[in-house]
C-alpha cells in the first residue's frame, strides 16, 4: 500500500469526520481518480510529437497514454478532423496514490519559487485541476532527451459534493495550497 493511501485511511478519513460530522466511514469524500491530460497542439505541424509527448506522459504516469484526436476541423488552428492533438491517462487506485504521492512531495517542489498551488482551481463539484508548465518537474523525464518544454494538466476527481469539503480533503491529503 502506497503511502499516501495509508495516510488518508489513518489521518485524513478521522480528520474529515471530526471536520463535517460525517456519521457513516462511507460518506467520508475520497479521490476517485486522477486525469493528467498533455495538449499538444504543435502536432498538427509534426506527427513526431505525439510519439515524444506521448512517452514522456507513459514515463511520468507509469502507464500508457491515450492519444486524443480532434472532434472537428477548425480552420483556424489548422486541425482537421480525427488529427492526433494530445495525450492523455487516466489514474485509479494504487497507480493514483503513487502519482499524487511524486506530485506533491517531489514535483511540486521543484517549481520555481513555489508558494502553494492556487485555491481557485475547482470547479464546484469537488473537483480540482491544477496546470503544470513543463514535464521536467518529475525526475523520470531525462533533461537531454527532452526537445521543448510542455505544459500538463492535472485533474483530481473526488466524491466531495462540494468544494470546501474536497479543498479540506486535499488540503489534509498533503496539497501545498497558497495561504
Amino acid at each position: 500500500m502506497s503511502r499516501l493511501k495509508d495516510k488518508y485511511q489513518k489521518d485524513v478519513v478521522p480528520a474529515l469526520q471530526k471536520e463535517f460530522g460525517y456519521t457513516n466511514v462511507m460518506a467520508v469524500p475520497r479521490i476517485r481518480k486522477v486525469v493528467v491530460n498533455m495538449g499538444l497542439g504543435e502536432a498538427t505541424s509534426n506527427a513526431k510529437i505525439i510519439d515524444t509527448g506521448s512517452d514522456e506522459l507513459a514515463r511520468i504516469a507509469g502507464q500508457k497514454p491515450v492519444t486524443r484526436r480532434a472532434k472537428k476541423s477548425i480552420a483556424q488552428f489548422k486541425v482537421r478532423k480525427g488529427q492526433p492533438i494530445g495525450t492523455m491517462v487516466t489514474l485509479r487506485s494504487e497507480r493514483m496514490w503513487e502519482f499524487l504521492d511524486r506530485l506533491m512531495t517531489i514535483a511540486l517542489p521543484r517549481v520555481r519559487d513555489f508558494k502553494g498551488v492556487s485555491p481557485k482551481g475547482f470547479d464546484g463539484r469537488g473537483n480540482y485541476t491544477l496546470g503544470l508548465r513543463d514535464q521536467l518537474l518529475f525526475p523520470e523525464i531525462d533533461y537531454m532527451k527532452v526537445d521543448k518544454a510542455r505544459g500538463m494538466n492535472v485533474s483530481v476527481v473526488t466524491s466531495a459534493r462540494t468544494d470546501e469539503e474536497a479543498r479540506k480533503l486535499l488540503q489534509f491529503v498533503g496539497m501545498p495550497f497558497r495561504a
